[in-house]
């Protein structure tokens, strides 16, 4: 997710292809070089793909970006940018690499070497034993790229653990740091205005719409808090109250593990998510820092397990929580919907059955919605599940309806018989198995998420369990 500053007005078509395609050069026919397979993984603007090159057989990955999703001039230059930084971090060990870009009628793609081995969270929770060491090498090689960048004077203004791939399965597998679509070229001293990035990570000074570089230490520095303690340090139920919390600036250092967490540790933590960024610590220095060195100071002694089960928490709740929601919308009244559909059609201002970002945006100000930028952004993302660019009218009924009535009692009892197959009284792990299977939601370790959830430790999930678990927006041990 994302959040920007209201955009200017729709794209200009000049009536000469080349001058009005994104890439502005004729390319290849994509179809005629690579065979595109199964969805990997989706973002704001495109869906990426596994593909395969049809004269060497090799694996890669391929971006897809619609270009009805593009209506703004500002849309295409972000599209354009982010193919010339990742040109530009070329050859950097722990960049994903980009191989070549294409175009046609409807899409942009971006072909890239695949990272087949997960997130960043997969490498911590299959681990048997994660410390205080292990979290010092991942936050070394996520500096070092923010260093490398700083260094180009490119800033990625979007980091977060989603956005950290491992090259592969294999214990040893590097690191590789991907999406840079909200990443942008600095000069020195160049202050940015944008409101971009995902809400637990952005800085204050991103809140307060002036930063440079310095913000990407601060993400970085949420990271390393999370890696350290499991959850982020500025939490809250909705993207305004994080928000407050974080130009508040409290972070909380005394609550379980932190005092059994080294002092090395605590001081980089600190400087990383220092509220001034001009005396915030520098990338170049947290690579010289102690607890960072290869060598360092790092305590490679195990954490308490309940520190590993906080992270295994944080990194699948929210898959479960959207299946949830998502049953609890398809399984609403035309009576209940009657009036976020009239709200659609409102919204659809050409007929066309389907809603813009702009289209949405604006529509939602009619309405009188008080929703941030950043929760829009969120809501079209979230919202757009064939990832077309638009929001048809069962997507928006999803979306809107997920965020009006996911806590009424009635709606958590039918999501919950939805999941109680056999109708027990309770939701077994093959259950919920089952329902992600349906959902598509890949491998969200089931069995794990339900010890989080299951209470009175009786290996399934009574319907107490599951309202807590819906209702929380703390992960606690």
């Amino acid at each position: 997710m994302a959040a920007t500053n209201s955009r200017p007005g729709r794209r200009e078509m000049t009536g000469d292809p080349i001058k009005d395609s994104v890439l502005q050069r004729k390319t290849e026919d994509l179809t005629k070089l690579y065979t595109l397979g199964h969805k990997l993984g989706q973002g704001q603007f495109g869906t990426t793909y596994f593909c395969m090159e049809t004269a060497t057989g090799k694996a890669f990955a391929c971006k897809t970006i619609s270009k009805r999703k593009l209506v703004v001039q500002d849309d295409v230059e972000d599209v354009r940018r982010e193919i010339q930084i990742m040109h530009h971090l070329s050859g950097h060990p722990n960049v994903v690499q980009i191989k070549d870009a294409y175009e046609d009628d409807q899409n942009v793609y971006l072909v890239m070497e695949l990272c087949a081995g997960g997130e960043l969270f997969d490498r911590i929770v299959k681990k048997g034993n994660y410390s205080e060491a292990a979290a010092s090498a991942l936050i070394r090689t996520i500096v070092g790229v923010i260093a490398a960048c700083h260094s180009l004077n490119v800033m990625h203004r979007d980091l977060k653990p989603e956005n950290f791939l491992l090259a592969n399965k294999s214990e040893d597998a590097p690191l590789k740091t991907t999406d840079f679509g909200l990443s942008v070229f600095f000069k020195p001293d160049q202050k940015f205005t944008n409101l971009v990035g995902s809400p637990y990570y952005i800085a204050p000074e991103v809140l307060n719409r002036s930063y440079g570089p310095e913000a990407d230490i601060w993400s970085a520095g949420v990271i390393l808090y999370i890696l350290l303690s499991g959850v982020p340090p500025f939490w809250g139920e909705t993207d305004q109250t994080i928000f407050n919390k974080i130009l508040r600036g409290r972070t909380d250092f005394h609550s379980y593990p932190w005092p059994s967490i080294s002092a090395s540790a605590k001081d980089l933590v600190k400087r990383m998510l220092d509220m001034n960024p001009r005396t915030r610590i520098t990338a170049k220095e947290v690579l010289a820092h102690p607890w960072i060195s290869v060598d360092g100071v790092a305590p490679t002694e195990p954490f308490d397990p309940a520190v590993q089960t906080r992270l295994k928490s944080f990194s699948a709740m929210n898959k479960l929580k959207k299946m949830a929601l998502r049953v609890i919308a398809d399984n609403l009244s035309e009576e209940e919907i009657a009036g976020l559909k009239e709200m659609f059609k409102s919204m659809d201002v050409d007929n066309s059955g389907n809603i813009t970002y702009e289209e949405l945006r604006s529509g939602l100000k009619r309405v009188g919605s008080k929703l941030s930028e950043v929760e829009i952004h969120d809501l079209m993302d979230a919202a757009d599940v064939d990832k077309d660019g638009t929001i048809d009218y069962g997507e928006f009924i999803a979306a809107t309806v997920s965020l009006a009535k996911a806590e009424k009692e009635e709606n958590l009892f039918a999501a919950f018989s939805y999941f109680d197959k056999d109708k027990s009284g309770y939701i077994t792990v093959d259950e919920l198995q089952q329902a992600c299977i349906d959902h598509n939601l890949g491998d969200v370790k089931i069995d794990e998420m339900l010890k989080d959830i299951d209470q009175n430790n009786d290996g399934r999930i009574d319907y107490n369990e599951f309202v807590k678990m819906m209702r929380q927006s703390r992960i606690t041990v």
